[in-house]
């Protein structure tokens, strides 16, 4: 199974989870893993998704998950599993 991972940084809101989950559940993306965290007014939120069962190639979801960010004043980042973990290798 091919990971996903989905970061969105930013200054706390309602609704931010609904829409991002909203956006998975709409497009069959299943969703592994989520750690989320508000530190002085800023959400952080990580998951872990398998896009196994979603027709939506994961260089789309990256781009529409984006364009959902910048609506809401985030910063939402969509890259494969590997590639996270190649960059966050010590």
């Amino acid at each position: 199974m091919q990971k996903v991972i989905i970061t969105v940084v930013g200054k706390d809101t309602v609704g931010i989870i609904a829409k991002v989950c909203t956006y998975l559940a709409d497009h069959g993306i299943n969703i592994l893993d989520i750690s989320q965290t508000i530190v002085g007014g800023y959400f952080n939120m990580m998951m872990v998704t398998d896009p196994e069962k979603s027709t939506t190639p994961t260089g789309q979801m990256a781009d529409e998950l984006s364009r959902l960010g910048s609506e809401m004043g985030l910063s939402i980042r969509v890259m494969n599993e590997d590639i996270f973990n190649a960059m966050h290798r010590i």
